[in-house]
């Protein structure tokens, strides 16, 4: 039997606790939400340069086996609400306040996009890390079939 993962969390913003701790919002959801902790709504005109909105919380996962990737969450993402770097990484050792980089991607003359206090806006997957040793070589040791084909080397159409 094996122990679960604890990754320590830091309530940096008391609101969090009123608005409801990061959590899984449904018994088989891969990511806990993440809250946009704001004095005030936040409207993101089309195409503005990225925001900042901090979380309000702080983790640490202390496992060098296990990192956390910030993701869009689906449906504000099909309205335009993004991630700036488009995917966030924290790393086992990181135990600073979790920001993130709100973008409105809905193009030329899109609508707003408002973030409201409280707002679930991204959220955090937790993901095992392979940390493999690096070897360097003149050749490799076991042949490709793909070799060194870029994109769109494999073909664009389902087979059939």
């Amino acid at each position: 039997m094996s122990s679960q993962l604890e990754v320590e969390l830091r309530v940096l913003d008391e609101r969090i606790r009123t608005w409801g701790l990061p959590r899984y919002q449904s018994e088989m959801a891969a990511a806990i939400d993440l809250l946009a902790c704001l004095d005030e709504p936040l409207i993101l005109e089309s195409e503005s340069p990225a925001v900042l909105v901090p979380s309000g919380i702080a983790i640490h996962i202390g496992d060098p086996n296990v990192a956390a990737v910030i993701l869009p969450r689906s449906g504000l993402g099909h309205r335009g609400l993004v991630l700036g770097n488009l995917v966030g990484l924290l790393d086992a050792d990181f135990t600073g306040q979790i920001f993130l980089s709100c973008w409105n991607r809905s193009g030329p003359n899109g609508e707003a996009v408002t973030i409201n206090p409280g707002d679930r806006i991204a959220q955090l997957l937790f993901m095992p890390i392979l940390r493999p040793s690096i070897c360097v070589v003149e050749d490799f040791s076991r042949p490709s079939t793909r070799g060194a084909g870029g994109f769109g080397s494999t073909g664009h159409s389902a087979s059939v």
